[in-house]
């Protein structure tokens, strides 16, 4: 039986391939490439180029591999562009997803793992953020994720659909023996902005707001290792195999870190001078987003492993040194 990854050639996902494979899991993939690298794909999974809106070719796929269950990670996923371009972010987050659960049916699949994603919370109204805590999205991104979590609970009462939908923060790091990494276009992501810096790919990184009511006046982030979000995956997906009980849960480290903080942790690591300047704050940019991570920890039996913010950084600077043929030989 075959695991089907959407969106298996993204940061996320292709990390999240790897893991699987290494847990001697059959795994195929179906990408776009709008925004994953086909190289970030490991050569022994099987491929598929296209839309989750062509259902021909989902069956086909669905029917040639024998996949009995989902992780679903194809999105757009850039909040300011769902601002910008809403009404694509409903047809392809969406659109695309209903596509999916109705080839799913069709096929007698019943079971998937969805990537949701934290800005389904909108400003939060308690730190650290629980799953029960009001969902009130500030933008198309959140709602499209957020109306996803809800076909999926209707899906579940009518035809016993088994999901579980994972609220994840802030990603962050790269697999640690170096294969993966981060390499988004354009990079939106703050360690691998102030990297970039480090590696004059830019000048300098913009600090948005120093006056936050936060210990440096710098807004905290929940930043959680990609390898232990590859790990929740497949936990997610067991809970469903062995108990056939799915839910919802957040993905963090449970403690936050400034975005100065991260800065001065990227000047630690590549021992390299890194420019920062401040600017001024974002609108509905929050001081404070922590999550709470009691619930996938008790439930799911996971437990991050990566929670040091310099092994994040390390094993993401070890990656594009790589990337630049200057690797370092220790991690």
């Amino acid at each position: 039986m075959t695991i089907l990854v959407t969106g298996g050639a993204g940061y996320i996902g292709s990390h999240t391939v790897l893991y699987l494979k290494e847990k001697g899991e059959s795994v195929v993939v179906l990408d776009n490439l709008v925004k994953g690298h086909r190289q970030s794909v490991l050569e022994e999974v099987p491929f598929y180029m296209g839309s989750l809106n062509d259902e021909q070719l989902l069956n086909y796929i669905f029917q040639t591999h024998n996949v009995d269950s989902v992780i679903h990670f194809a999105a757009s996923s850039l909040v300011g562009e769902s601002m910008k371009e809403p009404l694509s972010y409903y047809e392809n987050n969406l659109g695309g997803t209903l596509s999916l659960l109705k080839v799913m049916l069709k096929n007698n699949v019943n079971r998937i793992v969805f990537s949701s994603t934290a800005a389904v919370y909108g400003e939060p109204k308690n730190i650290p953020i629980q799953e029960n805590d009001p969902a009130e999205p500030t933008n198309p991104y959140g709602e499209t994720k957020l109306a996803i979590e809800k076909m999926l609970q209707w899906a579940d009462c009518a035809y016993g659909l088994k999901y579980v939908a994972l609220r994840y923060f802030n990603a962050a790091g790269a697999d640690p023996l170096g294969r993966l990494g981060e390499n988004h276009d354009p990079e939106t992501h703050l360690i691998p902005i102030v990297l970039e810096v480090a590696l004059d790919i830019r000048k300098e990184v913009k600090v948005f707001g120093d006056d936050y009511p936060t210990e440096d006046g710098t807004c905290v982030r929940d930043y959680i290792h990609v390898m232990d979000l590859a790990d929740a995956h497949y936990c997610a997906l067991q809970r469903i195999r062995k108990e056939n009980k799915g839910g919802i849960y957040n993905l963090g480290n449970g403690k936050g870190f400034s975005v100065k903080e991260v800065i001065d942790t990227c000047r630690e690591v590549t021992q390299r001078e890194i420019k920062s300047v401040n600017s001024h704050q974002r609108p509905g940019d929050p001081a404070v987003l922590i999550a709470s991570s009691q619930k996938a920890q008790e439930e799911l039996k996971w437990q991050p492993k990566y929670t040091n913010l310099k092994d994040m950084v390390t094993h993401a600077w070890n990656w594009h040194l790589k990337q630049t043929g200057m690797a370092q030989t220790s991690i």
